[in-house]
């Protein structure tokens, strides 16, 4: 069973108490000043009247009150609710009343934000009145145990496939970002760079691996690639994870002549493949490690990987770069029929579902829904669908619920959205399906062109055809400025069907 993150905070807080744990613009937090700052914000929301169970809201921009906010419910045994400040009013508003924390803690430009929200009981706007709140109280560490499946987190779903439910995770399903981070080579002499936002699993989950080791976290305000960049050289910076997207920025700008850091040793990546020609890239600008990771926020995070010896475009199994990976050594995984209910044969595709101590105890008080997730067998459904082949690689086709049914053939979009990123003059693409009076549905891509000029509509489907049947191939392409993604940098595919359908209504296509 792996360490508790509380008590790696306390562990180190004792043995290295003065070793940089949190960098975040001037601020420089050491082991023992994040425990005691923990722990007043613990005795303070004690003071609240806050129990074991009670959740506790934050609605801020990256910061280290995210943290602070995470070991001190940890320690009082409440439930930290992180809120998406990326959503509108009436989303947050959905979410609070779902969620029902006790106290709030919320930035206060992030206020208006809250207009449609039900009052918490308390609410404390982050700033000075969030210092003095805590300085009040005191720096004893309460030691309050808690068991392993004990709730610890709940954190709501980007929304991608809908309405955003509840995910609860445990101390012990959010521990294993420690072991992760072991197996990533994460020491106490490592620098991690967390880019993704602390209302997501990338954020809380990410940001906890160089902390699990002892090594200093810095966090990123912005995802511009100038300022990653220069936060990297700054701090030097030896890990961090991406998504391939912000990879492509980040050697476009390295590449018209931004300083690189030398000491980066591994770049993790996930949401998507990095496409061949953007790897071969950024091992030259970077020459460092690269890990693609596969997770979700029901699972805690990553329960896949592919590791740097597989990232050799060159290499006599170049074709694993399509994959997303093996499972990781404590994780059961397998693909199932969904109509069926049955393992299906290797090399056929199936939904991926795992069995793991990493899986959330389930959907905050939706029943329905987390019985419609994890099987009596304890399988945890992602919906998923993917095939493996005989060395246990997984490669992922699209959402079930994202598959285009043409003339009754079944075209998964992520196959010919990993073909058409092979083109080199398509920065980024995403397919959809649109309704066709003969076949039923027919794929349309969507595509951000990169620079001049910018290919026809006719040479585009061509180049699918060269590579794939004709039936999955494009039978129409839109050229956009960008496509819509969530925080994490994840596309969102309802969007983009959203705005289809406007374009079609418009156009009458």
């Amino acid at each position: 069973m792996p360490a508790h993150f509380v008590d790696l905070l306390r562990r180190f807080a004792s043995e290295t108490p003065d070793a940089p744990c949190l960098a975040h613009e001037d601020v420089l937090l050491s082991f023992a000043a994040l425990h005691q700052r923990s722990s007043r914000l613990a005795n303070a929301l004690l003071g609240e009247g806050v129990k074991r169970g009670d959740r506790v809201a934050i609605l801020d921009h990256t910061s280290p009150v995210s943290f602070e906010l995470f070991f001190a419910c940890a320690k009082i045994g409440a439930i930290m609710m992180p809120l998406n400040w990326r959503l509108s009013a009436g989303e947050i508003a959905g979410i609070v009343a779902d969620g029902t924390p006790a106290v709030m803690l919320v930035a206060p430009d992030l206020l208006p934000l809250l207009a449609q929200a039900a009052a918490a009981p308390r609410q404390i706007e982050v700033g000075a009145a969030y210092a003095a709140w805590c300085e009040a109280a005191s720096d004893a560490d309460p030691v309050i145990p808690h068991l392993p499946h004990d709730p610890l987190m709940l954190l709501y779903t980007s929304g991608t496939t809908g309405t955003p439910k509840g995910v609860v995770l445990t101390h012990e399903s959010h521990a294993y970002s420690g072991i992760v981070a072991s197996e990533w080579g994460f020491t106490p002499t490592s620098v991690n760079l967390s880019a993704m936002p602390t209302f997501h699993i990338g954020g809380l989950g990410y940001g906890m691996m160089g902390l699990s080791q002892g090594g200093l976290t810095v966090l990123a305000q912005q995802l511009d690639p100038a300022s990653i960049m220069q936060l990297m050289v700054r701090h030097g910076v030896t890990h961090t994870f991406l998504v391939p997207t912000v990879i492509q920025r980040l050697v476009e700008h390295a590449e018209a002549g931004a300083p690189v850091p030398s000491s980066l040793q591994w770049m993790g990546y996930g949401a998507a493949p990095i496409g061949e020609s953007i790897l071969r890239r950024a091992l030259v600008v970077f020459g460092c490690d690269f890990t693609h990771a596969y997770g979700l926020t029901e699972t805690s995070g990553t329960i896949v990987a592919l590791l740097p010896e597989a990232h050799d475009p060159d290499g006599p199994n170049r074709e694993r770069l399509r994959s997303c990976g093996r499972a990781m050594a404590w994780v059961e995984l397998a693909l199932f029929d969904p109509a069926t209910g049955e393992k299906v044969a290797t090399g056929e595709v199936g939904e991926i579902r795992v069995r793991t101590a990493m899986n959330m105890l389930g959907y905050w008080q939706k029943p329905v829904e987390t019985a419609a997730t994890i099987t009596p067998e304890g399988w945890l459904c992602t919906g998923d669908a993917a095939w493996q082949d005989a060395d246990g690689y997984i490669y992922i086709h699209d959402r079930y619920k994202d598959m285009i049914v043409s003339g009754g053939e079944n075209i998964y979009p992520a196959e010919l959205e990993n073909t058409l990123q092979a083109h080199p003059q398509i920065a980024e693409v995403a397919v959809i399906g649109t309704p066709h009076q003969r076949w039923g549905e027919t794929p349309r891509a969507y595509v951000v062109p990169r620079g001049e000029p910018c290919p026809s509509e006719a040479e585009i489907i061509a180049f699918t055809r060269e590579r794939l049947a004709h039936y999955k191939c494009p039978t129409s392409v839109v050229f956009v400025s960008a496509l819509p993604r969530n925080a994490s940098g994840k596309l969102i595919k309802r969007d983009l069907r959203l705005i289809d359908r406007e374009r079609s209504a418009g156009t009458g296509q």
